[in-house]
C-alpha cells in the first residue's frame, strides 16, 4: 500500500458519546456533571496557564447568578458582554442563560458610540466589560443608556461606579462540587423556544440588526454540525477569534459538549506564543489566518535561496498527494517522508505540532490557499454559515470532503437555490428574526421558513456545496457582465506580497483593483533590490514597485476571461487591519469603508473611462 489510514481514528469516533442538547443550559448542566479537572484553561497575571475545573465553572457561573437576581434581572432581561477571550466570558454567558435572560455581545474594538447604539438598541440592564479601557468606553455613554450596573472583570483599577467581577465569584470555589438543586431546577427551565442571545452583525453593508438565536436554534447545530469529527476529551483548542461572533461561540460550544479543553487567548498577537505553550489538537481559523501563516513561511524561506528551492520542491512533490491528504490517508513514499521531515512537520510547527483538525470558516477560504496547505500535508476543512443559521449550513469533514466546496449541507437543514443563483435554507437552526425589525425579518424569511442567505452558491453532482460569492458583492459592468470579486482577490492574495485586494467596477466599462500590500514582505524585498523609500507612501509610489504589482496582477489576469480581467490597479499606502476599519471581526473586507475611503483613487482609475479601453 502506498498510504496508510490513521489507525486511532475508529476508536476515537467510537468513544463519541454526547446526549442530545435541546438548549444551551441543557450543555452547561452537562459539562457541569463531568467532574472534569481542566474544561478550559488562562493565563493569570503572571503568564502561567491556569485550570478551570468543571466543578469551578458551575459555582462561579451559579455565584454570578445570583449576584444577577439580587439585580433584579428576570426571564428576558438583556446582559450585555464586552469582553475578550477569557474565562470570564463563558462564565458570564452561563449565568445569563441560567436566569433565562438574553446575552448580547459586543466587539472589543467597537467605539462608545457604536456600543451606545447597541446598548440602546437592545435596552441592556447590565454590561460586564473586560478592562478598564473598555470600562472607559461604556462610561462615556452610560447616560445615553439603561444601564443599572457595569461589572468590571480587571478589578486592580476599579472604579467607585462598577462592580469589580471578582467580587461576585469570590466565594464560589470554596463551595467545591456540592449542587444546589434550586439553582440546578431554575437553570432546566429554558425552553428551545426562547432567545438565548441577540448578536448584531457587523454592519458592513448598513445598519447593524440584532439577530435572535434561540435555545433551540444552537443546540439543534451543535446536534450535528460536527457529528463526524472525531473528537473527544483528550483534545485542546485556542479560543482566539472573538467571542462576540457566532462561529467562535459555537466552535466553544461543540468543544464543550465533547469535554474538550479550551484555552482563551484574550490578544491576537500572543496566538502564536500560545499555540507553542499549549500545542492544540484542534485548529479553527479564518481565512486570513491561514493565509499569514502560508505569506509567513514563504517569507522566510525566501530569505534563503537555498531553503526557497527546498520549500518549492517540497510543495510540487505534496502536490502529487493532495487527494491522499484531502481523504485522510498518510502518503508513505520515500519522497514524501523526506519531505515530511524537511519542511511539513516544520509547519505544523507553526500551528503548536499538535493539530489534527484544520478548519476554516468565516469568509471562503480559496482554493489556492487549500490546495497549498494540501500540498504540505495540510487538510484545511472549510464550513460555511450566517450568524443567523447559528451557524454552520455546510461542512467539510475528515470522513467525506472536497476542496473548493464547503461540504455537505447538515442533516435536517433544507436548502434551494433561488432562480438568481441564491441560496435558501430552512431549518432548525434559522434565527427567530432580528430583533424589533419586523420589516426587516419579512424581507429575509419568506412565510413558509425560507430564509435568504444573500450568497450565490451552487451544488455539484455529489451534493457539495459551493459559495461563489455574495449577492450584494456582485459588480456588474456597464456592458451587463457580473463578475464575481471573491474569487480573483483570493488569487491576487495568494501573492506574498499582497495582504489585500479590493475589485471595484461596479456599473464601470471595466474592473480595476485596489491593492493593499503586505509590508513586511514588500519592505523585504525593496531591501533586496536597493529600493530605499523614507515612508510606506513613497515606497508603493517606486517605479519599480508599481512594476512589481503590475506583474502580480498581470500574472492573475492570464486566468480570467477578457471581462473579468483587471484593468487598472492602484497599491496603497495602508495595510488595511480590524483596528483601521478596514476590516470585519471575520477579517472580511468592508467594502463600503474601502470604496469610501479611497474614492479618490478609484475615480482617478475611472477618469478617462469615457474615451479609454481601461489598458
Amino acid at each position: 500500500m502506498s498510504e496508510t489510514r490513521n489507525p486511532e481514528s475508529a476508536a476515537r469516533a467510537a468513544s463519541q458519546q454526547r446526549p442530545i442538547f435541546h438548549t444551551l443550559n441543557d450543555l452547561f448542566l452537562s459539562v457541569a456533571a463531568g467532574n472534569r479537572p481542566s474544561v478550559l484553561s488562562y493565563q493569570n497575571q503572571h503568564g502561567l496557564w491556569q485550570p478551570l475545573s468543571s466543578a469551578q465553572l458551575y459555582q462561579r457561573v451559579r455565584a454570578l447568578a445570583a449576584a444577577f437576581q439580587r439585580w433584579g434581572i428576570q426571564r428576558g432581561d438583556r446582559i450585555g458582554i464586552l469582553s475578550e477571550n477569557r474565562w470570564e466570558w463563558p462564565v458570564t454567558d452561563f449565568a445569563t442563560l441560567a436566569l433565562g435572560a438574553i446575552d448580547v455581545p459586543i466587539y472589543p474594538t467597537l467605539t462608545s458610540d457604536q456600543i451606545a447604539d447597541l446598548m440602546r438598541d437592545s435596552a441592556a440592564r447590565i454590561l460586564v466589560v473586560s478592562t478598564r479601557a473598555q470600562y472607559d468606553k461604556a462610561a462615556a455613554i452610560r447616560s445615553q443608556t439603561a444601564l443599572e450596573h457595569v461589572v468590571l472583570m480587571d478589578d486592580s483599577d476599579c472604579p467607585a461606579d462598577a462592580v469589580a467581577f471578582s467580587s461576585l465569584v469570590a466565594d464560589a470555589d470554596s463551595r467545591g462540587s456540592q449542587r444546589d438543586p434550586s439553582f440546578d431546577a431554575l437553570v432546566a427551565q429554558a425552553r428551545p423556544d426562547e432567545v438565548a442571545t441577540l448578536i448584531y452583525t457587523s454592519g458592513t453593508t448598513g445598519e447593524p440588526k440584532g439577530v435572535m438565536l434561540s435555545h433551540g436554534n444552537i443546540a439543534s447545530n451543535i446536534n450535528i454540525a460536527t457529528h463526524e469529527y472525531d473528537i473527544n476529551s483528550s483534545d485542546s483548542c485556542i479560543s482566539f477569534l472573538p467571542l462576540s461572533h457566532i462561529t467562535a461561540r459555537a466552535l466553544d460550544y461543540h468543544l464543550f459538549s465533547y469535554g474538550a479543553s479550551i484555552a482563551y487567548c484574550p490578544q491576537f498577537d500572543k496566538l502564536p506564543v500560545t499555540m507553542k505553550q499549549i500545542s492544540p489538537t484542534v485548529f479553527v481559523g479564518v481565512p486570513r489566518i491561514y493565509e499569514k501563516i502560508r505569506q509567513g513561511v514563504e517569507q522566510k524561506s525566501g530569505a534563503s535561496p537555498i531553503k526557497k528551492r527546498i520549500l518549492g520542491w517540497a510543495v510540487n512533490l505534496g502536490a502529487s498527494h493532495r487527494e491522499a491528504i484531502f481523504s485522510g490517508r498518510t502518503p508513505a513514499s520515500p519522497l514524501w517522508k523526506l519531505a515530511q521531515k524537511l519542511v511539513y512537520s516544520k509547519i505544523r510547527e507553526a500551528f503548536g505540532g499538535r493539530v489534527r483538525l484544520f478548519i476554516s470558516g468565516g469568509a471562503p477560504l480559496g482554493m489556492e490557499t487549500g490546495n497549498w496547505f494540501g500540498s504540505v500535508g495540510i487538510h484545511v476543512m472549510e464550513g460555511y454559515g450566517l450568524t443567523e443559521t447559528s451557524p454552520v449550513i455546510a461542512i467539510n469533514s475528515p470522513v467525506i470532503s472536497r476542496m473548493g466546496s464547503v461540504g455537505r449541507v447538515l442533516p435536517g437543514v433544507e436548502t434551494t437555490l433561488a432562480p438568481d443563483g441564491e441560496l435558501l435554507v430552512r431549518g432548525p437552526s434559522i434565527f427567530l428574526g432580528y430583533w424589533q425589525k419586523p420589516e426587516a425579518t419579512r424581507e429575509c424569511i419568506s412565510p413558509d421558513g425560507w430564509f435568504s442567505t444573500g450568497d450565490i452558491a451552487r451544488f455539484d453532482d455529489d451534493g457539495f456545496l459551493y459559495i461563489t460569492d455574495r449577492k450584494k458583492e456582485l459588480l456588474k459592468t456597464s456592458g451587463g457582465k457580473l463578475i464575481a470579486p471573491q474569487p480573483i482577490e483570493g488569487r491576487l492574495k495568494a501573492n506574498i506580497l499582497v495582504a489585500h485586494a479590493a475589485l471595484v467596477g461596479d456599473k464601470h466599462k471595466y474592473i480595476s483593483v485596489v491593492l493593499s500590500p503586505n509590508f513586511a514582505a514588500l519592505e523585504a524585498w525593496a531591501s533586496e533590490h536597493g529600493v530605499v523609500a523614507p515612508t510606506r507612501r513613497e515606497l508603493v509610489a517606486d517605479p519599480r514597485v508599481v512594476d512589481l504589482y503590475g506583474a502580480i496582477v498581470a500574472e492573475v489576469n492570464k486566468t480570467l476571461a477578457n471581462f473579468e480581467t483587471l484593468k487598472r490597479f492602484r497599491v496603497v499606502a495602508e495595510e488595511w487591519a480590524l483596528d483601521t476599519g478596514e476590516l470585519t471581526p471575520s477579517l472580511k473586507l468592508k467594502r463600503r469603508v474601502i470604496t469610501q475611503n479611497y474614492a479618490a483613487i478609484i475615480a482617478e482609475m475611472y477618469a478617462d473611462e469615457a474615451t479609454s479601453r481601461g489598458a
